[in-house]
């Protein structure tokens, strides 16, 4: 068994090189254990629509049943419907069969316990568990729940309120968000122009993944070209969304939810808001100018999530489109009530989306930059770099290194899960832009030639 598919937010690998099925069905009877040993019996099994999903389903409800666990099967459901079940069901826990925005070669487990999915160590236990093969045995139940859809949608039916009719462009990338989102956004009396929205786990046009400018594109050209609104792109599962403007400009994460604090804060101020130190400084100046308290935190979903509940924070959301809702909803990331959520903005600022940001300064923006770095040394060269700049000049070090100027700000930090060094910056001009890219760059390299690399 390859250990490195034990990941800091999920399980995730090659469906031939590294998902077998001896091994998926180990996992599946390792969740039991997880469950047994947490006092917990009761379990949903959700899947997206990738090729691999219902065989590795059918695999993990065997191990699960093994394991003595009453298991809902949801069937094929978007992740945050999988989420909903565990608010919504008798259930204490679960797992989500999802490669999320990966090529069709891959496929992966998001799994929860209680109403939060694990991460970092306690995915790393699932590992153990397998490895050890201490795995707990008993007579499960297998059960099909086929309304959590219908469940879902009638919680949005009494959240939501929309009455203006909207053009709306969903581009859900052949995954599962459109499949859900466009008949609900239709009820609500939306016109949806739907591009790619048919379930298609070979993702035959591109690969689903918002967070890619190159698979925005069509998008984009079909927003203008249809006069629509505002054009909406889901990721595989839909837990996180793209936004486009009527313009066909992408609204990034930082700034789609500078648009959702606001509106939060019209009627609740003093309220708490997390996002991730990749973000803009706009968004945190902006939070705290609309009379909130903005926190910013360590990248990474689950992290993010967890200080999220630590401060009560009403919503939290990352460059990524992962968008967190505390407000009206549960927590977790739904880039379907996301969406829903935006077009209400806009019937309530009655103006096009491109002006809702119309007052927020100009800033200048990499996308997030990958420097290839070893995992043994990345951590050490992020900690010299903190020792060269601290002193000189001010240093946010919650996760790696942000170093803050009076014209924008730098980031290294190393990646989580690759072999790399995450680095962004942002400034008022290009030129200050170029000089401190190439600052931070210059410095980074200088020490990891140090280390001989």
């Amino acid at each position: 068994m390859n250990k490195a598919i034990f990941r800091e937010y999920d399980i995730r690998g090659h469906i031939e090189k590294d998902l077998e099925d001896e091994v998926v069905l180990s996992i599946g009877r390792a969740f039991a254990t997880l469950m047994h040993e947490n006092m917990k019996k009761k379990a949903s099994l959700g899947r997206d629509c990738r090729l691999s999903s219902e065989h590795f389903r059918n695999l993990l409800m065997e191990g699960m049943l093994d394991g003595g666990l009453e298991v809902v099967d949801l069937g094929v459901v978007p992740t945050p419907v999988f989420y909903f079940s565990l608010f919504t069901l008798d259930v204490d826990g679960g797992i989500m069969v999802t490669g999320s925005h990966n090529p069709p070669e891959y496929n992966g487990f998001k799994i929860a316990l209680g109403k939060s999915t694990i991460f970092g160590e306690q995915i790393k236990y699932v590992g153990r568990i397998i490895e050890e093969k201490r795995f707990v045995k008993g007579s499960g139940i297998e059960k099909k729940y086929g309304r959590i859809i219908e469940d879902y949608y009638n919680f949005l039916r009494k959240d939501i309120k929309l009455s203006k009719k909207f053009k709306v462009v969903v581009d859900a990338g052949n995954g599962t968000g459109g499949y859900v989102a466009c008949p609900i956004m239709r009820e609500f009396g939306q016109e949806v122009v739907e591009l790619f929205c048919d379930m298609d786990g070979r993702f035959p046009n591109h690969f689903p993944d918002p967070t890619i400018e190159a698979y925005m594109e069509k998008l984009k050209e079909t927003v203008v070209k249809e006069g629509a609104d505002c054009g909406i792109g889901y990721d595989g599962d839909a837990d996180r969304i793209g936004v486009v403007d009527e313009k066909g400009n992408i609204i990034w994460g930082d700034y789609l939810m500078i648009i959702f604090a606001r509106d939060i804060l019209k009627e609740k101020k003093g309220a708490y808001f997390v996002s991730e130190v990749k973000c803009s400084r706009n968004l945190f100046e902006d939070i705290e100018k609309h009379g909130g308290k903005a926190i910013m935190w360590k990248a990474g979903h689950s992290l993010i999530k967890q200080k999220m509940k630590e401060v009560g924070a009403l919503l939290a959301g990352e460059m990524s489109g992962h968008m967190f809702f505390a407000d009206r909803y549960f927590g977790y990331d739904d880039a379907i009530y996301s969406s829903l959520r935006l077009l209400e903005i806009m019937e309530k600022e009655g103006k096009p989306l491109s002006q809702l940001l119309s007052d927020v300064p100009r800033m200048y923006a990499t996308p997030e930059i990958r420097l290839d770095c070893p995992d043994e040394i990345k951590f050490s060269v992020i900690e010299k770099l903190k020792e060269t700049y601290r002193g000189k000049y001010e240093v946010i070090d919650i996760d790696g290194v942000r170093v803050v100027f009076r014209e924008g700000w730098g980031l290294a930090r190393p990646s989580n899960t690759q072999p790399v060094i995450v680095l962004r910056f942002e400034a008022e001009s290009e030129d200050s832009l170029k000089r401190i890219e190439d600052m931070v760059r210059g410095d980074l390299i200088k020490i990891m030639r140090d280390y001989g690399y």
